[in-house]
């Protein structure tokens, strides 16, 4: 692995690599030895966390999953405080990152501006991988990797994702996560995916075009009591008021897009409820002690599933799967 752009970098096998990789990254790291071993792998690699988005747990999840590894992380979380405001353009300001660091993970509020600092990197020579965490409206790979692993996790008892019905329910337009995740449903067998949303905000032609051309079972509704029932899983999303042009957003009655006490009692009793949060009216916070809300697991998942990934980018995962299979560092 190099850039890690767009869900494009991955298949079926590398997905259930780094599940196991971070499953074993986490069991490793719950003793101070197995801590410091793992803060000992990469103490001489350098990341640059260029957050020009605003970002809570995605930024907080990759900088300590880059201290859990002994990476040393800078940050610029402005373009303000940068030569950016002199006129120095993207492409120069990636190049000098790069110049730094070993590694340069970006989120911006525009669109494919990962893919041009990945094309850039691929021209100079010294390139460096790019990661991108959050790119516009397009994509959120590390973000679909973290709640494929939520997904597998809640499911490992009852054989994976394969074979699931899988809502995905809120701003379905414009959320991101969404349109990664169901890129991901293309390596996995039999999954059935149900779009729940207001008729604005309904899935892009796109990604229609896409699970049609892999073959992926899906409906759209607007009726969420009617589908409920039949969900091994429900992905909420917020409105992304952030991208409103003309207020469209407050328009919206998201009251027949919620979850609450009355949602709970129509769902499966072994059923998972997600969110990537931040989230707003869609989940109550009466949910939150409902045994189905995973949506506090999945937050951490994305710390060890970002382990993971930067563990296998710097070729470091076979030193973790080898600690974790001799059990070195397990808890007695």
């Amino acid at each position: 692995m190099f850039h890690v752009v767009d869900t494009e970098a991955f298949d079926r096998k590398r997905l259930d690599q780094l599940c196991e990789l971070a499953t074993a990254v986490r069991r490793v790291a719950k003793t101070a030895e197995g801590s410091r071993f793992l803060q000992q792998l990469l103490p001489t690699r350098r990341a640059m966390l260029y957050f020009t988005q605003p970002s809570t747990r995605t930024f907080l999840s990759m900088n300590n999953a880059c201290h859990v590894l002994g990476i040393r992380t800078s940050e610029i979380r402005d373009p303000e405080v940068s030569s950016e405001v002199k006129g120095e353009t993207f492409e120069d300001s990636i190049r000098t990152f790069s110049s730094y660091v070993d590694l340069i993970v970006m989120r911006t509020p525009e669109p494919g501006y990962a893919a041009r600092a990945a094309a850039l990197m691929d021209t100079i020579p010294r390139p460096v991988p790019i990661i991108n965490a959050g790119s516009g409206r397009d994509q959120h790979p590390t973000q679909a990797l973290l709640d494929i692993y939520t997904l597998e996790r809640s499911f490992e008892d009852r054989g994976g994702i394969d074979g699931r019905t899988i809502g995905m329910m809120g701003d379905l337009k414009r959320g991101r996560t969404v349109r990664s995740l169901s890129r991901l449903m293309c390596h996995y067998e039999d999954v059935r995916l149900v779009y729940i949303a207001p008729p604005a905000f309904e899935i892009e032609p796109d990604i229609r075009a896409f699970l049609d051309s892999h073959e992926i079972a899906y409906v759209e509704t607007g009726r969420l009591h009617e589908v409920l029932p039949e969900l091994d899983a429900i992905y909420v999303t917020r409105m992304q008021s952030e991208h409103d042009t003309a207020g469209e957003s407050a328009n919206v009655d998201l009251s027949d897009f919620s979850i609450d006490e009355r949602e709970l009692a129509q769902m499966k009793p072994d059923a998972v409820i997600m969110h990537p949060l931040p989230r707003g009216r869609e989940i109550h916070p009466r949910v939150d002690a409902d045994p189905r809300a995973m949506y506090w697991r999945q937050e951490r998942n994305g710390m060890w599933m970002r382990v993971a990934l930067l563990a296998t980018i710097f070729d470091s995962q076979d030193a973790i799967l080898e600690a974790d299979t001799r059990g070195l560092y397990r808890e007695d």
